[in-house]
């Protein structure tokens, strides 16, 4: 029962002081890999991002994985992620391949049920997003965008008309 709750000061004094150098190198790669790399996140970014936390906790507390081994392992995963955007870029297919076309749900007021069930956006959330832009209601948009990073756009009617 003891080992839950203590086996070492060894095992504690690895894990601040691996688990810290690893957090600094993971810093560091992010600093380098540059913006992109920590910006909006669309489904593949998001999943890089799920995937450097994974391995950065991998190497917080497993005593099998040298720091070596898990820096190695997340430069790979920044590697991969830059590989990926610099080819989606360049790429119109690959891009269109890896992230989600934005998608209309409202357009000149009204609703395009169609495309938020397909989405799974609900009204009041196409609504919020109206509110976001500095109106309240339907007809005060011309149309409503869910981005490819998940955020709703709003874009607003002209001033004194209706969309």
């Amino acid at each position: 029962m003891q080992d839950a709750f203590f086996t070492s000061w060894s095992d504690i004094g690895r894990v601040l002081v691996v688990g810290g150098a690893a957090y600094v190198c993971l810093v560091v790669l992010l600093r380098v890999s540059g913006k992109r790399t920590l910006s909006k996140l669309n489904a593949f970014d998001f999943v890089v991002t799920i995937a450097l936390g994974s391995t950065l906790a991998s190497i917080f507390t497993s005593k099998s994985l040298s720091l070596a081994e898990g820096v190695a392992a997340l430069a790979l995963l920044v590697l991969l992620q830059l590989a990926v955007t610099w080819t989606s870029v360049r790429s119109p297919g690959f891009d269109r391949l890896i992230k989600s076309e934005p998608a209309l749900l409202l357009r000149r007021g009204e609703l395009l049920h169609e495309a938020m069930r397909r989405e799974r956006v609900t009204a009041d959330e196409v609504m919020s997003a109206i509110r976001d832009a500095g109106a309240d209601e339907f007809g005060a948009a011309s149309a409503v965008i869910l981005e490819s990073d998940g955020t709703l756009t709003a874009l607003l009617a002209g001033p004194g008309r209706r969309a």
